[in-house]
């Protein structure tokens, strides 16, 4: 189930550090058809308040950060717009200029509190610097209360590609499912001990999370990272993970992919870029294009969280 929340001021999201048992959303009116965004957006604050779709209703928590270790969380599309309480990225670091995209016509994307930047094409949405995106522990919805709200990975910063790419109410409780087909974003590494490292703890999560849960057995991925440098001259290693002939059934239920590249940041923290989308669809996200997003990824300042 996709989630998003403020990244609070602890560097790791981990999922033994569960949200409390949500309250469930209901039709708003009293009666008709509710959306319920699998991703809630949020501001950054101690105490998790996560707007759920466009029903107002909240999620209270403990979750503080963009770091998840473990676990699985499951990306879905966008919440309302309304419920997004952040200010807008900054795509200025401090006392430095404004960061512009390095491909003609591309959106950039900033993560102040990691000190990165890259592009997206035109298409993508780009969402607040103050957000965290990522994937929760499918039994949220089988009524099971010691899973609700547990998170399995996120990242900051994200952008999101084709919010609201699948609806669906599968479960058949009135709300609407909001899946998009790709998202990517950054999120900080503490603890990794290299960037090969860094770059294989997440990405199987992604696609665990997003595409498999609970199956495991058809996800394939790389056992050793390889060597990557971007264009501005950052360098580390990068991970792929897919999945082939998930179990999972269900109108939004695809396969997934997901590639992480791990690096450090202008203070040597260890940092994740991570993209994750459907495959097997008509509009799949091209890996070129996705290596074309991978290069542009440069440093942006002196990150604001260490």
């Amino acid at each position: 189930m996709w989630l998003r929340q403020p990244p609070g001021d602890d560097p790791n999201l981990h999922s033994q550090n569960p949200y409390q048992q949500p309250r469930r959303p209901q039709p708003p009116g009293g009666g008709g058809r509710g959306t319920r965004a699998k991703i809630v957006a949020v501001a950054a604050a101690t105490t998790v308040v996560v707007s759920v779709g466009a029903t107002g209703v909240l999620i209270l928590g403990g979750g503080k950060d963009d770091n998840a270790d473990s676990g699985n969380t499951k990306a879905s599309a966008s919440a309302s717009k309304g419920a997004t309480a952040s200010a807008p990225a900054s795509d200025k670091p401090p006392g430095g200029k404004a960061e512009r995209p390095t491909v003609r016509g591309w959106k950039v994307v900033v993560n102040p509190r990691w000190g990165t930047a890259f592009d997206v094409p035109p298409d993508w949405e780009v969402e607040s610097s103050d957000l965290l995106l990522g994937f929760t522990d499918d039994r949220l919805d089988s009524g099971d209360p010691k899973n609700w709200g547990k998170a399995i990975t996120a990242m900051g910063a994200p952008a999101v590609l084709k919010d609201g790419w699948c609806l669906a109410d599968d479960n058949k409780d009135g709300l609407v499912d909001d899946t998009p087909l790709a998202a990517v974003g950054t999120r900080g590494e503490k603890g990794a001990k290299s960037t090969g490292d860094t770059a294989l703890s997440q990405v199987e999560l992604w696609v665990y999370g997003g595409y498999t849960q609970p199956d495991r057995k058809s996800i394939l991925r790389d056992r050793t990272a390889k060597p990557y440098a971007t264009k501005s001259g950052v360098k580390g290693s990068i991970a792929w993970a897919r999945s082939r002939n998930t179990p999972r059934e269900g109108k939004c239920a695809t396969d997934g992919k997901a590639i992480t590249f791990g690096f450090k940041n202008s203070v040597g923290d260890f940092v994740a870029w991570c993209l994750v989308g459907a495959t097997g669809v008509k509009d799949e996200l091209p890996d070129s294009t996705i290596m074309k997003i991978l290069s542009t990824v440069r440093l942006h300042g002196d990150p604001t969280e260490s």
